[in-house]
């Protein structure tokens, strides 16, 4: 069985015309060329199943463009996900009518503005944005804004919270949302509080909310500047958790883990409250439990930088221990209540107070609400 020879021919003639991309719309049976004066189309007229005629146009496709008659390689699907093809492959890819192929571009670290361009034309999907904004040449060129409003306006749609997180944080790169977006986002995130996550993954430093410093702090930051200066990393990250920036990164936590919705809501905030505090523990993760952590910071004047903050300021005890804490977090924290379970909504939410509780304590510590 052999395409009908109108469609061999046109099929040749929009090839022989070096298209940008191609895409086969199954529902309608057309195949589409990006080109650069437009777009071409051809209609197809099958004369068997369906399926099996657009199976036949793909291996007329693939056999032009690789002299591969097969179809795309099955070898190559494998790799699609991986990032693994190679930069002068990509623009290849573009013209299999292949969804595989699109997805192995979009993947590839070689892609440019250019090809996200070609891709973007053929296949319109929040998975594909996310992938190539996280590409930074993307995020940087003509498709960056095109890429980011269309997730901002699917982003209503998501269900799992893992891809909020990930949309949010990729949105928020510097150049795609002028700030009437970014207020708004900030605002939505107030019903989705995993909207918050992904604020506080792309900017945890310069969050929207309005979050005065720590009464106290003007006078603190006075004594614990000269220690910063010269390297001292608990003067550092204490000076910066009670400024207003360090105060909202640290209310937006707290909103966060009084009520998440999902396992990964809570396992991803604690990651990056880790990370907030982590140059007082360069050794990364320690994976411990909430009362470990606790037990360990109760000896926070053995470690020598700690002490020479107490020297300078002994009220700031608690405070010191609160981020000794807080720079231990990640999933040890939760592992005792989540292990195991696929809880969510109010059931999880039980079961991980004994944990969050205390977390919420160091908290409202470093806020000045101890007690």
């Amino acid at each position: 069985m052999e395409l009908s020879s109108e469609d061999a021919l046109r099929l040749n003639v929009m090839l022989a015309s070096r298209p940008l991309a191609i895409r086969i719309n199954e529902s309608t049976l057309t195949v589409h060329g990006l080109a650069e004066r437009g777009e071409t189309q051809v209609r197809l007229n099958p004369n068997c199943r369906e399926q099996s005629y657009l199976r036949k146009v793909r291996e007329l496709l693939s056999g032009h463009v690789l002299g591969s008659p097969g179809g795309y390689p099955v070898y190559l699907k494998r790799w699609t996900r991986m990032g693994q093809m190679r930069d002068e492959s990509l623009e290849q890819m573009l013209l299999l009518g292949e969804p595989e192929a699109v997805t192995a571009v979009v993947c590839a670290p070689g892609l440019t503005d250019e090809l996200a361009r070609r891709a973007w034309w053929i296949m319109e999907t929040a998975e594909h944005a996310r992938r190539m904004l996280a590409n930074p040449r993307v995020v940087a060129g003509t498709m960056g804004p095109v890429l980011a409003a269309y997730l901002v306006e699917h982003l209503p749609f998501e269900t799992e919270a893992d891809a909020m997180i990930e949309t949010v944080r990729l949105v928020l790169q510097a150049g795609l949302l002028d700030e009437a977006h970014r207020q708004d986002l900030w605002k939505r995130a107030a019903r989705k509080n995993a909207y918050y996550v992904g604020f506080l993954a792309a900017s945890a430093h310069d969050l929207p909310a309005e979050i005065p410093a720590r009464a106290d702090w003007e006078t603190l930051e006075a004594r614990l500047r000269p220690l910063a200066d010269a390297g001292n990393a608990y003067a550092r990250v204490l000076g910066h958790a009670l400024s207003a920036p360090g105060q909202a990164f640290l209310d937006t936590v707290a909103t966060v883990l009084k009520k998440p919705s999902t396992q990964e809501v809570v396992t991803i905030t604690l990651a990056l409250v880790r990370e907030y505090f982590a140059p007082i523990r360069p050794e990364g993760d320690p994976d411990q439990t909430i009362d470990a952590l606790r037990e360990e910071a109760r000896s926070i004047d053995r470690d020598t930088a700690a002490a020479e903050v107490l020297a300078c300021e002994p009220s700031l005890e608690s405070e010191l221990r609160a981020v000794r804490v807080l720079s231990g977090m990640g999933y040890g924290v939760a592992r005792p209540a989540l292990g195991g379970s696929t809880a969510i909504g109010s059931l999880m939410r039980r079961r991980l107070e004994p944990a969050l509780g205390p977390v919420a304590e160091q908290i409202r510590i470093l806020r000045g609400k101890k007690g």
